[in-house]
């Protein structure tokens, strides 16, 4: 009995192959390539994020489709199945939209390293002293901007950026300073409502525009200011320093996770996780070995 189901059952099976390649056509060949294509995308997001017992999930219901397609094909045809896939794998998507989004700027956006003096390929070191003089006057400008209630959008990069976010703003390429970061954030001033980029001891680019997170578990009184450090930190491995112009309240914002009332031994530590973890120091080599 068990021999004759298994023999009835490869039958089936050999059947529908059969007959899906006596029909074969171009077209199909396209619409194969893209079913497995989006399998993959799906699987490889999944797999990216640790999700494996949601990778395993997405599997399981793939097969039980594809097996109902062939075994009975009366209930999930072609369309229905295709339709079947399309719909497991956007739900899935879903589920990691942001990451999603993340990976797509990785693909599509031309990265560019960012402007610290170069030699011979190599990044430009500096001092401890340097990089405390810039920890200083960051932080400096913050916390005069936060008393005058001064709105403030400073990204810090960690090497590169998406090349339009760059293209969005002006050039600066000018050393950090107290003034320099106040003078653009007057309010007055034509690049106050963007974004400024600091890549090392550098201010790159002031005026920039950045995505907007669309999570909306954030509260509401989160403007657009807010919702771009979010936005950037999502899709860019970065760190947004904001300062809001309703309460004057600094925040710090890595990963889309924001802290809110930062302080000065907060706004110490960020930087420089910041600066002694991705910039090359010359002091900092020397400490290493005490």
């Amino acid at each position: 009995m068990g021999i004759r189901l298994l023999a009835a059952t490869l039958q089936t099976l050999k059947d529908g192959i059969v007959g899906f390649f006596s029909d074969f056509h171009v077209i199909y060949g396209v619409e194969i390539f893209l079913f497995f294509l989006l399998i993959y995308y799906v699987s490889k997001v999944l797999r990216d994020n640790d999700a494996t017992k949601l990778m395993l999930v997405y599997w399981s219901l793939f097969v039980v489709g594809g097996a109902m397609h062939i075994f009975a094909p009366e209930l999930m045809d072609k369309t229905f199945f295709l339709f079947y896939v399309v719909l497991i794998s956007a739900f899935m998507l879903i589920l990691f939209n942001v990451e999603v989004k993340k990976s797509l700027w990785d693909v599509h956006s031309t990265k560019v390293v960012q402007s610290e003096k170069t030699t011979g390929g190599h990044t430009e070191i500096r001092s401890q002293a340097d990089t405390e003089h810039c920890i200083s006057n960051i932080i400096k400008a913050l916390q005069n901007m936060s008393k005058n209630n001064v709105g403030a959008l400073i990204v810090l990069s960690k090497g590169s950026l998406p090349k339009q976010v760059l293209q969005s703003g002006v050039t600066i390429e000018s050393e950090i300073s107290t003034q320099m970061i106040e003078g653009v954030f007057f309010p007055k001033a034509p690049l106050h409502d963007g974004a400024m980029i600091i890549h090392g001891h550098k201010i790159q680019a002031a005026g920039c525009f950045l995505p907007l997170t669309q999570k909306t578990s954030y509260p509401k009184e989160y403007g657009t200011r807010h919702r771009a450090a979010i936005g950037i930190t999502e899709v860019a491995n970065v760190i947004s320093l904001v300062v809001s112009e309703e309460t004057g309240i600094i925040s710090i914002v890595k990963q889309g996770n924001v802290v809110r009332y930062a302080d000065h031994d907060m706004l110490i530590d960020a930087l420089k996780d910041y600066y002694w973890q991705e910039m090359p120091l010359t002091d900092k080599k020397r400490g290493g070995g005490r």
